[in-house]
């Protein structure tokens, strides 16, 4: 059983860490850089150790190199299961990154567009790259053949029944969901538990949206609901799905009240990640618990995913207002 004096070696390191993130005034001041301007200035950050060559390969290396170093040996430093707990917020990128490639894959979008957008989880380089190139989700499950993985049996399953691509997604969602509770609940982590329940209001408010954006209807709903979350009621979703978003107002006195207003899928998704990074936050003063690592491996995940963003703008000298929401 973890105790509170389990964490205290991995918390010592991840504090050491917290203090070399990157500062928030690097990434207001790339918005308008040249690419080789971005590239100095990212070369002057914690990042610069990793960047060998100016390209925009060379960039997406040093962002996976520097994860792989201060994100991905985590689970390295501590064991039993205390490892096990390091592991869910990767598994939980590896769930992003996975319905990422999917979504790509169906709108049509180039590996590298893809890849644009992806977080850091668990999955090597090699197996990423390979993802990104496979033509389908049956491919895709081919591929993903890892050993206690909680998507690899849940992706092969889900492509078995031929589902659509969002009922593809939420069937995603509820195997990695059902597997953090449990390991949280036998962890005794309620700061964790409580994460990813907010979690799966997210990705519940995220579904409806989508299912209201596709027309289904609630009377079609059945089997679109992750089960796990505290703040979003089968109800509220289901009239949110079948298109009355004056339903939204259920959120108010919640911690999703900030999405209440939201009308678009990409407001709505800006406002959950604030949402979620704020939560994980309030784990952070959990010195002696799971809280404070949560929190490390949310902002750099999300910090390494701006960086990525930042350099495409630079790259492709695209106009600062196309990703200053991505990035705020």
């Amino acid at each position: 059983m973890l105790t509170r004096n389990t964490f205290a070696y991995l918390n010592a390191r991840v504090r050491s860490r917290r203090s070399q993130m990157v500062p928030e005034p690097f990434f207001q001041q790339a918005l308008n850089q040249s690419f080789a301007e971005f590239v100095r200035m990212l070369s002057e950050t914690v990042y610069g150790a990793d960047l060998v060559g100016d390209t925009l390969a060379d960039v997406d290396r040093a962002v996976a190199n520097h994860l792989a170093r201060t994100v991905h040996d985590l689970p390295t430093l501590v064991s039993g299961e205390l490892r096990e707990l390091v592991r869910l917020p990767l598994l939980r990128a590896d769930l992003v990154n996975l319905k990422a490639i999917l979504r790509g894959k169906a709108m049509g979008k180039t590996p590298e567009e893809i890849k644009a957008g992806l977080l850091g989880g668990t999955f090597k380089e090699p197996l990423l790259n390979a993802m990104l190139q496979a033509p389908d989700a049956a491919s895709l499950a081919q591929l993903l053949q890892l050993p206690g993985h909680p998507l690899a049996k849940a992706l092969r399953q889900a492509v078995a029944g031929s589902p659509d691509l969002l009922a593809l997604e939420v069937a995603l969602d509820r195997e990695f969901f059902a597997a953090c509770f449990e390991k949280a609940k036998r962890l005794r982590q309620p700061h964790v538990a409580a994460y990813f329940a907010l979690e799966v209001d997210a990705t519940n408010l995220a579904t409806a949206f989508k299912l209201r954006a596709l027309g289904v209807g609630e009377a079609n709903l059945d089997g679109y609901f992750v089960p796990g979350g505290k703040h979003l009621s089968r109800v509220v979703f289901g009239r949110i799905a079948a298109g009355d978003l004056a339903a939204m107002d259920a959120l108010g006195g919640t911690p999703l009240a900030p999405a209440a207003s939201a009308r678009t899928l990409g407001e709505l998704e800006r406002a959950l990640r604030r949402i979620l990074l704020d939560k994980a936050a309030s784990g952070a003063t959990d010195s002696l618990g799971g809280g404070l690592v949560l929190d490390y491996i949310q902002r750099k995940l999300w910090e390494a995913s701006r960086i990525r963003l930042l350099a495409r703008r630079a790259y492709f000298n695209l106009p600062a207002d196309a990703v200053a929401k991505e990035v705020a």
